[in-house]
């Protein structure tokens, strides 16, 4: 079976999606675009408006993938369904009757489980109770691919998830079709390496990998989505359509199969605990990697959930200098924005953006740019408070240093993301079939 990917993140792009539905011959695309944090957002979302909650790409993307779905014939599964997955298939009916084609759509629901946590109980970050960190607005647990598979067997074109696990959205549809077990751990770790490799879209296909002078990708601004055809024992072989950007080798696999693991001897997943170590990578090709052998260990007995608490408002402020002393009047204007603000916050952040903002220094100390900017924010707790960190900025337009410019501010609502454990027997999964 061959399934590609078609999303890494809420934000990616379309236009590699639509070529790989196109013309990449599959039998499944998988699309992921739900986080930690967006599946919070979406809970705010959903609690403003319970008719929402879901992708706000998800009309956009579907329009232009439906109908190649039913050209040619392949199937779709996502988490777009963010912490609606209900209203999302709903609205993935109505655009399939509005496109005149006919389609059935499946809902997995049941990874909310904030009515069924224990809000005392310590997160997993810092062992302090979950409802101390602030007001819980959403708890949602990690699917794996045996809740998906309803879905798969009750034919639905189109299944929609919530906060499924990243690898589990392409697994789901290996075990569906190759027929494995679930508890054929060392087939269901294989899967979860090929899932992983495909999660993230573009990462393994040079995005994320390329370095301009060390590690160069050809033709980023055409990258290509990668997919990969699986063998009955999970041997998967990554590939991505001829004439795109980008490329596939061991290098790039390899740091996409380390992307995001705390253990490799220990990948903990829904499904099983893979052993990246035990990952046969080669490359078979040109822009071929194929990936084989890896051992799996028993699931775990709980679940992870992420835990979404109001965190306050982010209140920030911008702005820049220029020329001759550019970062000496960045530097002052800092100070008179730390010496202006910290009294009214608790932990008031100062940066000159190119200079210290990511590492606190630069390496040297002795690089002086052209040009700088200043950024200020600091954290409130309700938005009123955090607006004056972009008033005080916009003020130094006339109160000085020289020659400040450009000026923006903002405030945003901050949602803080804690994890914590819930046992399987407490989420119950529900398969929702709707006929367009």
């Amino acid at each position: 079976m061959r399934i590609g990917s078609g999303a890494g993140f809420a934000g990616d792009r379309l236009d590699a999606a639509v070529v790989l539905a196109e013309r990449g011959g599959l039998d499944y695309l998988a699309m992921e675009c739900l986080g930690e944090r967006t599946v919070a957002l979406a809970q705010l979302r959903r609690l403003r408006d319970p008719d929402t909650g879901y992708d706000p790409l998800l009309e956009r993307r579907m329009r232009a993938l439906l109908p190649l779905l039913k050209r040619n014939k392949f199937r779709l599964v996502t988490n777009m369904g963010g912490a609606n997955p209900l209203a999302a298939a709903g609205r993935v009916a109505a655009i399939a009757r509005d496109l005149g084609l006919a389609l059935s759509v499946a809902a997995v629901t049941g990874d909310d489980v904030l009515d069924r946590i224990d809000h005392r109980q310590k997160a997993m970050e810092d062992a302090e109770p979950l409802d101390s960190h602030g007001p819980l607005v959403a708890a949602n647990a990690y699917l794996g691919a045996d809740a998906i598979l309803p879905a798969l067997e009750s034919g639905a074109e189109v299944i929609v998830t919530g906060r499924a696990a990243d690898p589990s959205l392409f697994l789901a549809p290996m075990v569906h079709e190759l027929d494995w077990k679930l508890d054929d751990w060392d087939r269901l770790a294989r899967g979860t390496v090929a899932g992983h490799l495909l999660e993230c879209a573009g990462q393994l296909t040079g995005g994320y990998f390329a370095d301009p002078g060390r590690k160069d990708v050809p033709d980023m601004a055409s990258l290509g989505f990668p997919f990969a055809d699986i063998s009955a024992d999970g041997t998967a072989r990554f590939g991505k359509v001829a004439g795109t950007g980008g490329r596939i080798d061991r290098m790039t696999a390899t740091e996409q199969l380390l992307y995001e693991v705390t253990d490799p001897c220990a990948y903990v997943t829904p499904d099983v605990v893979a052993d990246f170590t035990t990952t046969g990578l080669d490359e078979t090709g040109p822009d071929a990697v194929t990936t084989s052998g890896a051992r799996g260990r028993r699931r775990p007995d709980a679940l992870k959930v992420s835990v979404g608490y109001r965190a306050g408002f982010l209140g920030e402020g911008e702005i820049g200098y220029a020329g001759s002393h550019a970062v000496e009047r960045a530097e002052l204007a800092g100070e008179i924005m730390r010496e202006r603000l910290a009294n009214l916050f608790g932990r008031l952040r100062i940066d000159v953006i190119g200079m210290t903002a990511l590492h606190g220094g630069t390496l040297d100390g002795s690089a002086r740019p052209y040009e700088a900017r200043l950024r200020v924010a600091a954290r409130a707790a309700d938005a009123a408070a955090a607006a004056l960190v972009g008033e005080e900025v916009e003020a130094l337009y006339t109160n000085g240093p020289a020659g400040g410019g450009g000026v923006r501010r903002s405030v945003t609502e901050q949602i803080g993301i804690v994890s914590c454990l819930i046992p399987r027997g407490q989420v119950q999964v529900k398969t929702t079939v709707l006929e367009a």
